[in-house]
């Protein structure tokens, strides 16, 4: 008998520490964010796509949490581009949607949703997403019409695909 109390304990102490690890093991969990010079690239290179097209316009980019982490307004766009672009960009980090998806499939509650702060469902913002997870999203606008936000915003997310695929 004596025999085996050394061993039992040894069990018992080993599950003990195996237990504690596992739960500790679950304390953190590791999130990704998009970087302020990547989302500093999409929104000018969102900005430079309008522009060809003659719009001016406001781009910003907002991280996973839909804190502010770029806003660039054209010379000529109007000043509250800005805040709708991000508002756009925070309907995106709320729905994990499209805008255009979230007004289309949501009519139903889009009148409250626009009452919410920072936040209005119109057109012309995407999510950025890096192997599969949010990462922020994008909001344009100024354009005339929210189609045409949003296809600058995806011709920059396009235009930078490469370099966000092998981005770890």
């Amino acid at each position: 008998m004596k025999i085996f109390q050394p061993f039992v304990f040894l069990i018992i102490s080993l599950s003990l520490i195996s237990a504690s690890i596992n739960s500790s093991a679950n304390e953190t969990i590791t999130v990704k964010t998009i970087s302020m010079n990547l989302a500093r690239d999409i929104a000018n290179e969102s900005i430079n796509i309008c522009r060809k097209n003659g719009y001016q316009i406001s781009a910003v980019v907002v991280d996973r949490n839909g804190l502010l982490q770029v806003a660039l307004r054209d010379d000529l766009a109007p000043r509250f581009t800005l805040q709708l672009a991000e508002e756009k960009a925070n309907s995106v980090i709320l729905s994990g949607l499209k805008s255009g998806d979230l007004r289309k499939n949501r009519g139903d509650i889009r009148p409250e949703l626009n009452h919410m702060n920072g936040i209005i469902i119109l057109r012309g913002a995407l999510p950025i997403e890096i192997a599969g997870s949010r990462i922020g999203a994008i909001g344009v606008s100024g354009a005339p019409g929210g189609d045409k936000d949003e296809l600058c915003a995806q011709k920059a997310l396009d235009y930078f695909s490469e370099r966000m695929e092998f981005a770890e």
